[in-house]
Protein backbone atom coordinates (compact mmCIF):
# COMPACT_ATOMS: atom_id res chain seq x y z
CA UNK A 1 0.00 0.00 0.00
CA UNK A 2 1.65 3.52 -0.95
CA UNK A 3 1.05 6.60 1.38
CA UNK A 4 1.57 9.97 0.44
CA UNK A 5 4.57 11.36 2.13
CA UNK A 6 4.28 14.27 5.30
CA UNK A 7 6.23 17.45 4.40
CA UNK A 8 6.01 18.46 7.65
CA UNK A 9 7.28 14.70 8.88
CA UNK A 10 11.00 14.93 7.13
CA UNK A 11 13.57 13.52 9.39
CA UNK A 12 15.57 15.41 12.41
CA UNK A 13 17.67 16.62 11.76
CA UNK A 14 16.66 17.85 8.51
CA UNK A 15 20.44 16.72 6.82
CA UNK A 16 18.91 13.47 7.72
CA UNK A 17 17.23 13.24 4.61
CA UNK A 18 19.95 14.07 2.71
CA UNK A 19 21.97 10.47 1.86
CA UNK A 20 25.36 12.00 0.34
CA UNK A 21 27.30 11.42 2.82
CA UNK A 22 26.44 7.71 2.43
CA UNK A 23 26.19 7.53 -1.25
CA UNK A 24 28.64 4.75 -2.97
CA UNK A 25 29.14 5.63 -6.33
CA UNK A 26 31.04 2.46 -6.90
CA UNK A 27 28.34 0.51 -5.60
CA UNK A 28 27.04 -2.88 -8.21
CA UNK A 29 23.17 -3.96 -8.19
CA UNK A 30 23.10 -8.08 -7.95
CA UNK A 31 22.32 -8.96 -11.32
CA UNK A 32 20.38 -11.78 -10.30
CA UNK A 33 17.30 -12.07 -12.42
CA UNK A 34 14.51 -11.60 -9.09
CA UNK A 35 11.04 -11.18 -8.52
CA UNK A 36 8.61 -11.03 -5.81
CA UNK A 37 5.72 -13.41 -6.72
CA UNK A 38 2.95 -11.06 -6.23
CA UNK A 39 3.81 -10.18 -9.51
CA UNK A 40 2.01 -13.07 -10.66
CA UNK A 41 -1.06 -12.79 -9.27
CA UNK A 42 -3.12 -13.23 -12.04
CA UNK A 43 -0.89 -15.99 -13.08
CA UNK A 44 -1.82 -17.77 -10.23
CA UNK A 45 -5.91 -17.45 -10.77
CA UNK A 46 -5.82 -14.45 -7.89
CA UNK A 47 -5.18 -17.37 -5.32
CA UNK A 48 -5.35 -16.86 -1.79
CA UNK A 49 -5.54 -19.65 0.75
CA UNK A 50 -8.51 -19.44 3.18
CA UNK A 51 -7.41 -18.29 6.64
CA UNK A 52 -4.59 -16.22 5.32
CA UNK A 53 -5.90 -13.00 5.22
CA UNK A 54 -7.36 -12.02 8.28
CA UNK A 55 -7.34 -7.66 7.64
CA UNK A 56 -9.54 -8.69 4.66
CA UNK A 57 -6.96 -6.91 2.84
CA UNK A 58 -7.30 -9.64 0.37
CA UNK A 59 -10.22 -11.72 -0.49
CA UNK A 60 -9.71 -15.62 0.46
CA UNK A 61 -10.26 -17.45 -2.90
CA UNK A 62 -9.55 -21.33 -3.20
CA UNK A 63 -10.80 -21.72 -6.76
CA UNK A 64 -8.63 -23.58 -9.20
CA UNK A 65 -7.54 -22.28 -12.35
CA UNK A 66 -4.53 -20.47 -12.36
CA UNK A 67 -0.35 -21.62 -12.14
CA UNK A 68 -0.70 -24.21 -8.97
CA UNK A 69 2.41 -23.71 -6.45
CA UNK A 70 3.96 -26.83 -7.09
CA UNK A 71 4.62 -25.98 -10.47
CA UNK A 72 6.06 -21.90 -10.24
CA UNK A 73 9.44 -23.01 -9.68
CA UNK A 74 9.81 -25.16 -13.00
CA UNK A 75 7.73 -21.58 -14.84
CA UNK A 76 10.03 -19.45 -12.88
CA UNK A 77 12.82 -21.12 -14.30
CA UNK A 78 11.69 -21.46 -17.82
CA UNK A 79 11.62 -17.52 -17.14
CA UNK A 80 15.02 -17.42 -16.44
CA UNK A 81 14.46 -16.61 -13.01
CA UNK A 82 16.94 -17.71 -10.19
CA UNK A 83 15.58 -16.05 -7.05
CA UNK A 84 12.28 -15.68 -5.46
CA UNK A 85 10.21 -13.72 -3.06
CA UNK A 86 7.22 -16.40 -2.08
CA UNK A 87 3.89 -15.11 -0.62
CA UNK A 88 2.63 -16.72 2.16
CA UNK A 89 -1.14 -16.72 0.93
CA UNK A 90 0.12 -18.76 -2.17
CA UNK A 91 0.30 -22.02 0.18
CA UNK A 92 -2.90 -24.08 0.10
CA UNK A 93 -1.79 -26.27 2.61
CA UNK A 94 1.20 -26.23 5.41
CA UNK A 95 1.81 -29.86 6.62
CA UNK A 96 5.53 -31.16 6.52
CA UNK A 97 4.90 -32.88 3.43
CA UNK A 98 3.62 -30.76 1.60
CA UNK A 99 6.34 -27.53 2.39
CA UNK A 100 9.28 -30.75 1.74
CA UNK A 101 7.62 -30.90 -1.59
CA UNK A 102 7.59 -27.49 -2.21
CA UNK A 103 11.28 -26.55 -0.88
CA UNK A 104 12.55 -29.49 -3.54
CA UNK A 105 10.61 -28.59 -6.43
CA UNK A 106 12.82 -24.82 -6.01
CA UNK A 107 15.78 -26.66 -5.14
CA UNK A 108 15.24 -28.92 -8.16
CA UNK A 109 14.44 -25.65 -10.13
CA UNK A 110 17.10 -24.02 -9.31
CA UNK A 111 15.19 -20.99 -8.07
CA UNK A 112 16.86 -19.82 -3.98
CA UNK A 113 13.95 -18.55 -2.20
CA UNK A 114 15.16 -15.49 -1.17
CA UNK A 115 12.67 -14.51 1.53
CA UNK A 116 8.96 -15.88 2.58
CA UNK A 117 6.94 -12.90 2.83
CA UNK A 118 4.12 -12.56 5.75
CA UNK A 119 1.80 -10.25 3.91
CA UNK A 120 -0.83 -9.68 6.32
CA UNK A 121 -0.91 -9.38 10.42
CA UNK A 122 -1.12 -6.43 12.40
CA UNK A 123 1.37 -7.08 15.73
CA UNK A 124 0.60 -3.62 17.31
CA UNK A 125 -3.47 -3.60 17.06
CA UNK A 126 -5.38 -1.94 19.94
CA UNK A 127 -7.16 -4.93 20.40
CA UNK A 128 -5.87 -8.03 18.93
CA UNK A 129 -2.28 -7.65 18.36
CA UNK A 130 -1.07 -10.37 20.95
CA UNK A 131 -2.91 -12.75 18.70
CA UNK A 132 -1.79 -11.35 15.69
CA UNK A 133 1.44 -11.80 16.97
CA UNK A 134 1.19 -14.88 17.33
CA UNK A 135 -0.48 -15.55 13.87
CA UNK A 136 2.47 -14.06 12.17
CA UNK A 137 4.79 -16.87 14.66
CA UNK A 138 3.10 -19.36 13.40
CA UNK A 139 3.68 -18.25 9.84
CA UNK A 140 7.55 -17.75 10.04
CA UNK A 141 7.46 -21.75 11.38
CA UNK A 142 6.21 -22.66 8.40
CA UNK A 143 9.58 -20.74 7.04
CA UNK A 144 11.38 -22.25 8.62
CA UNK A 145 10.12 -25.57 7.29
CA UNK A 146 10.52 -24.14 3.77
CA UNK A 147 14.19 -23.40 4.48
CA UNK A 148 14.21 -19.61 3.95
CA UNK A 149 17.04 -17.82 4.90
CA UNK A 150 14.66 -14.63 5.74
CA UNK A 151 10.83 -13.59 6.40
CA UNK A 152 9.60 -10.68 5.93
CA UNK A 153 6.37 -9.22 8.55
CA UNK A 154 4.76 -6.39 8.67
CA UNK A 155 5.86 -3.75 11.20
CA UNK A 156 2.29 -2.94 12.12
CA UNK A 157 -0.93 -1.20 10.45
CA UNK A 158 -1.53 1.42 12.80
CA UNK A 159 -0.65 5.43 12.55
CA UNK A 160 3.24 5.99 13.64
CA UNK A 161 3.56 7.32 16.83
CA UNK A 162 6.00 7.10 19.48
CA UNK A 163 4.16 4.27 21.40
CA UNK A 164 2.86 2.58 18.82
CA UNK A 165 6.86 2.78 16.71
CA UNK A 166 8.00 0.82 20.64
CA UNK A 167 5.14 -1.92 20.59
CA UNK A 168 6.43 -2.74 16.97
CA UNK A 169 9.64 -2.49 17.93
CA UNK A 170 9.39 -5.03 20.96
CA UNK A 171 7.29 -7.54 19.30
CA UNK A 172 9.34 -7.49 16.13
CA UNK A 173 12.10 -8.36 18.63
CA UNK A 174 10.21 -11.12 20.20
CA UNK A 175 9.42 -12.71 16.78
CA UNK A 176 13.51 -12.34 15.60
CA UNK A 177 14.31 -14.19 18.98
CA UNK A 178 11.75 -16.74 19.42
CA UNK A 179 12.95 -17.67 15.61
CA UNK A 180 16.74 -17.12 15.32
CA UNK A 181 17.31 -20.15 12.79
CA UNK A 182 16.33 -17.76 10.17
CA UNK A 183 16.58 -13.48 9.76
CA UNK A 184 13.06 -11.52 10.28
CA UNK A 185 13.17 -8.52 8.23
CA UNK A 186 10.11 -5.47 8.24
CA UNK A 187 9.48 -3.15 5.77
CA UNK A 188 8.51 0.35 4.87
CA UNK A 189 5.32 -0.58 4.34
CA UNK A 190 1.39 -0.27 5.94
CA UNK A 191 0.16 2.78 7.98
CA UNK A 192 3.08 2.56 10.77
CA UNK A 193 6.20 2.99 8.25
CA UNK A 194 4.98 6.37 6.59
CA UNK A 195 8.33 7.70 5.55
CA UNK A 196 12.35 7.28 6.05
CA UNK A 197 11.51 8.96 9.90
CA UNK A 198 9.37 6.52 11.17
CA UNK A 199 11.44 3.54 9.57
CA UNK A 200 14.54 5.14 10.48
CA UNK A 201 13.20 5.30 14.50
CA UNK A 202 11.70 1.69 14.39
CA UNK A 203 15.32 0.43 12.62
CA UNK A 204 17.08 2.71 15.94
CA UNK A 205 14.85 0.82 18.14
CA UNK A 206 15.62 -2.75 16.57
CA UNK A 207 19.25 -2.58 16.88
CA UNK A 208 19.87 -4.68 14.52
CA UNK A 209 17.79 -7.51 15.86
CA UNK A 210 15.41 -7.32 12.87
CA UNK A 211 16.33 -6.12 9.40
CA UNK A 212 14.62 -4.04 6.64
CA UNK A 213 13.35 -5.03 2.90
CA UNK A 214 13.07 -1.89 0.98
CA UNK A 215 10.30 -1.49 -1.20
CA UNK A 216 10.49 1.35 -3.89
CA UNK A 217 7.05 2.09 -4.62
CA UNK A 218 5.48 2.24 -1.02
CA UNK A 219 6.09 5.86 -0.68
CA UNK A 220 4.92 8.65 -3.10
CA UNK A 221 5.63 12.40 -3.55
CA UNK A 222 8.21 15.03 -4.78
CA UNK A 223 10.57 13.68 -2.50
CA UNK A 224 9.95 10.00 -3.27
CA UNK A 225 13.54 9.46 -3.65
CA UNK A 226 15.08 10.93 -1.02
CA UNK A 227 13.28 9.57 1.51
CA UNK A 228 14.07 5.76 -0.22
CA UNK A 229 17.55 6.70 -0.26
CA UNK A 230 17.57 7.85 3.71
CA UNK A 231 17.05 4.02 3.89
CA UNK A 232 17.91 2.20 1.35
CA UNK A 233 21.87 1.53 2.42
CA UNK A 234 20.48 -0.43 5.45
CA UNK A 235 18.43 -3.00 3.86
CA UNK A 236 19.27 -6.41 2.88
CA UNK A 237 16.53 -7.08 0.40
CA UNK A 238 14.49 -5.46 -1.79
CA UNK A 239 11.39 -5.06 -3.66
CA UNK A 240 11.69 -2.97 -7.21
CA UNK A 241 7.64 -1.80 -7.98
CA UNK A 242 7.05 -0.69 -11.34
CA UNK A 243 3.47 0.84 -11.76
CA UNK A 244 1.85 2.10 -15.08
CA UNK A 245 2.44 5.64 -16.77
CA UNK A 246 -0.43 4.57 -19.36
CA UNK A 247 -2.83 1.45 -19.31
CA UNK A 248 -0.86 -1.22 -19.80
CA UNK A 249 2.49 1.16 -20.54
CA UNK A 250 5.00 0.90 -17.67
CA UNK A 251 6.53 3.75 -16.07
CA UNK A 252 9.97 3.15 -16.97
CA UNK A 253 11.53 6.30 -16.11
CA UNK A 254 10.05 5.65 -12.69
CA UNK A 255 11.62 2.20 -12.43
CA UNK A 256 15.02 3.61 -13.50
CA UNK A 257 14.97 6.31 -11.38
CA UNK A 258 14.03 3.95 -8.37
CA UNK A 259 17.17 1.75 -9.00
CA UNK A 260 19.33 4.23 -9.31
CA UNK A 261 18.33 5.33 -6.20
CA UNK A 262 19.32 1.94 -4.63
CA UNK A 263 22.75 1.64 -6.13
CA UNK A 264 23.61 5.25 -5.41
CA UNK A 265 22.59 4.58 -1.43
CA UNK A 266 24.83 1.77 -1.50
CA UNK A 267 21.89 -0.98 -1.86
CA UNK A 268 23.95 -3.94 -3.14
CA UNK A 269 21.28 -6.82 -2.62
CA UNK A 270 18.89 -8.90 -5.13
CA UNK A 271 16.56 -6.54 -7.03
CA UNK A 272 13.38 -8.42 -6.58
CA UNK A 273 10.62 -6.96 -9.52
CA UNK A 274 7.28 -6.78 -8.78
CA UNK A 275 4.84 -5.42 -11.30
CA UNK A 276 2.23 -3.51 -10.02
CA UNK A 277 -0.01 -2.80 -13.52
CA UNK A 278 -2.85 -4.04 -15.39
CA UNK A 279 -1.75 -6.51 -18.02
CA UNK A 280 -2.58 -9.99 -17.76
CA UNK A 281 0.49 -10.57 -19.39
CA UNK A 282 2.75 -10.66 -16.15
CA UNK A 283 5.72 -12.58 -17.63
CA UNK A 284 5.79 -10.26 -20.24
CA UNK A 285 5.76 -7.35 -18.63
CA UNK A 286 8.37 -9.24 -15.97
CA UNK A 287 10.93 -9.42 -19.26
CA UNK A 288 10.34 -5.82 -20.35
CA UNK A 289 10.97 -4.55 -16.51
CA UNK A 290 14.07 -6.87 -16.36
CA UNK A 291 15.66 -5.34 -19.48
CA UNK A 292 15.19 -1.88 -17.65
CA UNK A 293 16.87 -3.29 -14.68
CA UNK A 294 19.75 -4.26 -17.13
CA UNK A 295 20.19 -0.84 -18.42
CA UNK A 296 21.00 0.07 -14.31
CA UNK A 297 22.78 -3.02 -13.44
CA UNK A 298 25.10 -3.05 -16.51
Amino acid sequence: MAHALNPTSALDPASALDPASALDPTSVLNPAKALHTWSLFRTMGRFVAPGSAPSGTLAENDAAGGLDLLELPGQLAAHGFTSAQLCHFYLPRTEPAYLAELRDGFDTAGVDLECFLVDDGDIVHPEHGVEQQRWVSGWIEVAERLGVPRVRVPAGDQAPTPETLALSARRLRALAAAHPGLRVLTENWKSLLIDARTTRGLLDQLEGEVGLLIDTGNWDGEDKYQQIAAVAGDAECSQVKARESAPGVLDAEDLTRSLETLRDAGYSGRLSLVYAGTDDDEWGRLEEMHEIARTVTG
